[in-house]
């Protein structure tokens, strides 16, 4: 049976964006290699207008640290938002584009326990996870995100009113809508279905979109110690044991307001930049 043609809300997202980006596109695409890699490579000719790509299936696409984003037609959002910018502290800006987009997904948090809905919590640096909820076990991983900057500053007449030291930033978002399996990973995944059933791509686009061009534009004013007591409340590192690339092992005490983690190692307390982390497993945590 063929499949239905997706119905993206492309217009509904002009509307809301283009009041606050002069000169905002919306384009979605069939398929394309990744939606940052074409943002990157349009920068990089000159083009630096604010645009929103979708793709609905990706060939190549990329995670942090090169890690590969797979993708089928519909079991996926895949969406790359890129548009000139300029804050005084690019520090935390994952963090606070996660926090928009699961505040967009999911408003409240619900409750933990076996009857609520998962919830939608944040992993530092750069993941968007699951946990708790019925008949789930442990946690998922529901997204990610990788940010790039082009190599270059934007020139003066494509960043319009901006600093002359605005650069062009790409926001990549992946997030799984369907179930998909876990076999070859490393997490078992979650889904948009865990958190609310039948939400599918173009309506999590549409929730999505808006509220994170405000943020950006609020980060660009303001970074984000604002986003930290939100980050917070679905931080799901908070109070667990991890372990750091380069072998030290600690408990997480949450974001400082650059957006540092937080973490009380034998040697003290670090703030974390730039280390991968991971988590141990349950089995393994401390008391």
């Amino acid at each position: 049976m063929q499949q239905q043609p997706m119905r993206w809300p492309a217009e509904a997202i002009w509307e809301a964006v283009a009041p606050l980006l002069p000169g905002f596109t919306v384009e979605v695409l069939p398929s394309i290699d990744s939606t940052n890699t074409e943002l990157m490579r349009r920068a990089r000719a000159g083009q630096c207008e604010p645009t929103l790509l979708v793709a609905e299936q990706q060939t190549a696409g990329r995670g942090r640290l090169g890690r590969v984003w797979q993708s089928d037609v519909g079991a996926s959002l895949m969406m790359s938002l890129g548009l000139p910018l300029a804050p005084a502290d690019w520090s935390g800006l994952s963090l606070a584009v996660w926090v928009s987009v699961a505040e967009s997904l999911q408003p409240l948090p619900p409750p933990l326990g076996v009857e609520q809905p998962a919830r939608v919590g944040l992993k530092w640096p750069n993941d968007l996870w699951l946990g708790g909820g019925s008949g789930t076990a442990g946690d998922r991983k529901l997204g990610g995100i990788l940010v790039e900057t082009a190599s270059f500053v934007v020139p003066q007449a494509a960043a319009a009113a901006r600093p002359a030291s605005a650069r062009y930033v790409v926001v990549g978002i992946g997030i799984n809508v369907l179930p998909r399996s876990p076999e070859g990973l490393s997490m078992a995944p979650g889904s948009l279905q865990d958190v609310e059933p039948g939400l599918d791509a173009p309506t999590a686009l549409l929730r999505i979109v808006p509220p994170l061009v405000a943020m950006l534009q609020s980060f660009e004013g303001y970074g984000f110690a604002p986003m930290q007591a939100r980050f917070a409340t679905r931080d799901v590192l908070q109070g667990r044991a991890v372990t750091l690339s380069d072998g030290q092992a600690g408990m997480a005490h949450g974001v400082a307001e650059d957006g540092a983690l937080l973490v009380h190692t034998a040697q003290g307390m670090q703030a974390i930049t730039s280390s991968e982390i991971s988590v141990r497993p349950a089995a393994a945590r401390s008391a």
